[in-house]
């Protein structure tokens, strides 16, 4: 079961999470998400553990507990809600004959000349 971990300190490490997590059972995996550009922590992670019922019983004893002076928030992670993509280039509409490419641009004036 994955399992979510919210309001992390910004110093809490993938072995500290592991180690909080693992009181409670076997801990396969745990990670701290970190931004890519800067390396910082998000400020959340996930845990993986093998058995649902010592990954619940870690989010019974671990929501609203402390760890390095933030208040968890914790509970089973949930599957991010994927949006519908469209295209790439220019949204997704036409080129030159169909609203939106170049034939678009409206009647042609005649010249004066």
């Amino acid at each position: 079961m994955e399992i979510y971990v919210g309001n992390l300190a910004y110093a809490t490490t993938d072995d500290g999470l592991k180690a909080a997590f693992a009181a409670y059972g076997e801990v396969t995996a745990a990670r701290v998400v970190k931004d890519r550009m800067t390396d910082r922590s998000k400020g959340f992670g996930f845990v993986t553990m093998p058995d649902a019922g010592q990954a619940q019983a870690a989010i019974d004893a671990l929501n609203g507990h402390e760890l390095d002076g933030r208040t968890l928030r914790v509970n089973e992670s949930q599957p991010k809600p994927r949006e519908e993509r469209r295209g790439g280039f220019r949204g997704g509409r036409g080129g030159f004959g169909d609203r939106g490419g170049f034939g678009d641009r409206g009647p042609r004036r005649e010249s004066r000349w």
